[in-house]
């Protein structure tokens, strides 16, 4: 453990600052400044001997959360990023992308704020790159087999990772220009900075990992030939199908899906030349839902220097405490205030879209919305209740409804299930031979540090149907509740 008495004497949960409002949305980089070490070492510290580490439960990975803590209170960096690694390939990423269900469950949170391990995880990670300390494991023999993993999101990268450290010869296939998935194009440069996948990636090139982007599974290559090219095929292809709001004036220019404007403006960002680019510059944007990737719109329309920002959500505003529905130690839906929130722009709950609005050249102008009332458990507009708002751009961010299942089910006919993603048992596997699904692609849309776990433990499955045994180790979580939601 860190410090015996370090959660009593240190009560005050401490966070490195986030820069001023005014400085920072006036770049694209990340919105923390560089932490205190000192700050970081006392808040290590605050983990607790607990028994029960119920941080372990919390997190899909298992990570050795106090082992780490413990060692970064300690000082010895280098240790604690060995520890981190041992269950999570990227901790770069879900150091500042992950919710931390993990923190949710810290005993600690019980009656008091709970410890910093999102904070921590990512300093370790840091810290380490900094130091020269991740460096590539390539594998001690190669087996002659051969994988495909279609997808560069994080599921595919952690799955390519553990086959390649066995010995498999793994090829990754991206559709897009850049290896990265939903990391690189879906989430801002505010959020995460896309040198940090770079930096993984060339680990994993100098590791003998293959990458070939620009190429989409299913037209460049049909499925079939993949099948045939390869041993093993892993599908990590997430689950991409935006939930679309079918209301009057839906078909007017300036709605638009969330993951194509996000889309373009880091493409933009990374220096590409973007045609017709969706901007929110000088203009009035309305963003549906209330989830991460509508605040990651937010925050981007402030910086594209938009005049205002409004964000909708259908349901009711969540509580500042835990619900009594969801004790700890499990994860609650409470109120929260990302760093994009605090740029500026309203917020509003119980807020249902009626109908988007267009001027007399049949641009739009306006939504047209109503207070959301509960009908037989449906949340539908309360008549005699309807307004208007000022829109010239609206961008739907109300979530994802699966995988995309046209190609794949044509060309191999790869079943689904009940909700809509890519059939499998409990080792990810398919109703076809060497085909495993790994990821949102089969779980639903999902958290960063699930797709990980998953493309760990079906790198286990695959390692095992290749060779017969394997040393790769598999998330309990994943494994124990891939289907349990």
């Amino acid at each position: 453990m860190a410090d015996p008495k370090g959660f009593l004497k240190v009560t005050e949960r401490e966070l490195p600052k986030r820069r001023p409002v005014p400085v920072r949305i006036m770049d694209w980089k990340e919105v923390y400044e560089q932490g205190d070490p000192a700050q970081l070492r006392r808040q290590a510290g605050r983990c607790m001997d607990c028994g029960i580490p119920f941080c372990h439960q919390g997190c899909p990975l298992g990570n050795l959360i106090p082992e780490w803590n413990d060692l970064m209170y300690r000082g010895e960096g280098r240790a604690a990023a060995e520890r981190l690694h041992a269950t999570n390939n990227f901790p770069e990423f879900t150091g500042r992308l992950c919710p931390a269900p993990c923190e949710s469950s810290c005993v600690l949170g019980i009656n008091q704020p709970a410890v910093t391990i999102k904070q921590v995880e990512v300093s370790i990670i840091d810290q380490a790159f900094g130091s020269g300390w991740v460096q590539p494991q390539p594998p001690a023999r190669l087996t002659g087999k051969t994988v495909a993993v279609v997808g560069s999101g994080p599921a595919g990268l952690a799955a390519a990772q553990q086959l390649t450290r066995a010995g498999h010869t793994v090829a990754v296939y991206e559709r897009d220009d850049r290896i990265g998935g939903l990391l690189r194009y879906g989430i801002p440069d505010f959020k995460m900075e896309k040198k940090h996948i770079d930096l993984r990636i060339a680990q994993m090139t100098a590791e003998g990992t293959r990458f070939r982007a620009g190429v989409d599974i299913g037209v460049d290559i049909t499925w079939d030939q993949l099948r045939e090219r390869y041993d093993a095929v892993v599908v990590a292809t997430g689950a991409m199908v935006p939930r679309d709001l079918p209301i009057p004036g839906r078909d007017l220019p300036g709605v638009h899906f969330a993951m194509e404007y996000l889309t373009q403006s880091n493409h933009h960002v990374a220096g590409d030349e973007v045609f017709d680019q969706i901007t929110a510059e000088g203009k009035h944007v309305v963003v549906l839902g209330g989830g991460d990737t509508g605040a990651d719109c937010i925050g981007t329309a402030h910086r594209q220097g938009a005049l205002s920002v409004t964000n909708l959500a259908i349901g009711k505003q969540p509580g500042d405490a835990r619900p009594e529905h969801q004790p700890w130690p499990l994860h609650p839906t409470v109120f929260e205030v990302q760093s994009a929130h605090e740029e500026g722009g309203e917020r509003e709950y119980l807020v249902s879209t009626v109908e988007f609005l267009s001027n007399e050249n049949g641009e739009l102008r306006a939504i047209r919305v109503a207070e959301t009332e509960f009908l037989d458990g449906r949340r539908v507009p309360k008549a005699g209740t309807e307004r208007e708002i000022p829109a010239d751009l609206v961008l739907l961010a109300l979530g994802f409804t699966g995988p995309e299942t046209d190609l794949i089910d044509d060309q191999i006919q790869l079943p689904v299930d009940a909700r809509g993603n890519f059939a499998r048992s409990a080792d990810y596997a398919t109703s076809h031979p060497g085909v495993y699904v790994a990821g949102d692609a089969g779980r639903g849309q999902s958290l960063i540090v699930w797709a990980i776990a998953e493309g760990r433990a079906a790198a286990s499955a695959v390692d095992r149907y290749l060779e017969g045994e394997t040393d790769l180790p598999s998330p309990v979580a994943a494994t124990a509740r891939a289907f349990a939601i």
